[in-house]
C-alpha cells in the first residue's frame, strides 16, 4: 500500500478547512492539537493557513476510558490552553482517527474547561475503523488497513506502514 505525503495532505486540508469555516461563518477559531501527533498536524496546518494564533494542546491520558487497562503513558504532560474555551469556536486536530476514543476523551476534557460554541474535528488520517460514531469535518485521507497493520507518523514529512507479523500478534 502506498501512503500519501503528509505535506500534500496538509495543503489540501487547509483549503478544505477554510471552506468549512467560511460556510459556518467562523472567522477566528481557536486551534487545539491532541498530543502528540495532533500537535504537529495543528502546527503544520496553522503554518499552511498563515495563522499565528496561539495553539492549545491537550494530553487526554487521564480522560481515556482504557486508562485502567493500559495505565499511564510515560510521557504524559499537562494540557495547555492559552485561551478561554467557553463560547469559542474550536478546531480540534488529531493525526489519526481510529476508534474515536481519543476524540471522545478530548471532548470530555474540553468540556471540563467550558462549553465551546462549536468544535470542528480535523484529522490527517481517518482509518475508518470507528468504534464510536465520530467522523472528522476535515480529513486528509481515509485509509482501510488490515487487522495487523498500523500507520505511524514518522516525523513531519513521512507516514510509515507497520505490519505486525501473525506469529508475534498471536503471542500477544
Amino acid at each position: 500500500m502506498s501512503l500519501p505525503n503528509p505535506a500534500e495532505l496538509i495543503r489540501q486540508m487547509a483549503v478544505d478547512l477554510r471552506a468549512h469555516l467560511a460556510r459556518r461563518s467562523i472567522a477566528e477559531p481557536r486551534f487545539i492539537g491532541i498530543r502528540t501527533g495532533g500537535v504537529w498536524v495543528a502546527q503544520a496546518l496553522l503554518a499552511e493557513l498563515g495563522n499565528d494564533t496561539p495553539l492549545g494542546t491537550l494530553d487526554v491520558s487521564f480522560y481515556r476510558d482504557d486508562f485502567s487497562q493500559n495505565g499511564l503513558h510515560p510521557q504524559v504532560r499537562p494540557s495547555e490552553l492559552p485561551f478561554e474555551i467557553e463560547g469559542q469556536h474550536l478546531v480540534l486536530v488529531d493525526d489519526v482517527l481510529m476508534s474515536g476514543r481519543t476524540i471522545r476523551a478530548a471532548l470530555n476534557e474540553l468540556f471540563d474547561y467550558g462549553r465551546p460554541a462549536s468544535v470542528t474535528l480535523v484529522c490527517l488520517l481517518d482509518l475508518d475503523a470507528g468504534e464510536l460514531p465520530i467522523r472528522p469535518n476535515v480529513v486528509g485521507a481515509t485509509l482501510s488497513l488490515g487487522a495487523h497493520e498500523r500507520v505511524k507518523l514518522s516525523g513531519p514529512a513521512q507516514l510509515v506502514l507497520e505490519r505486525q507479523d501473525l506469529a508475534s500478534a498471536s503471542a500477544l
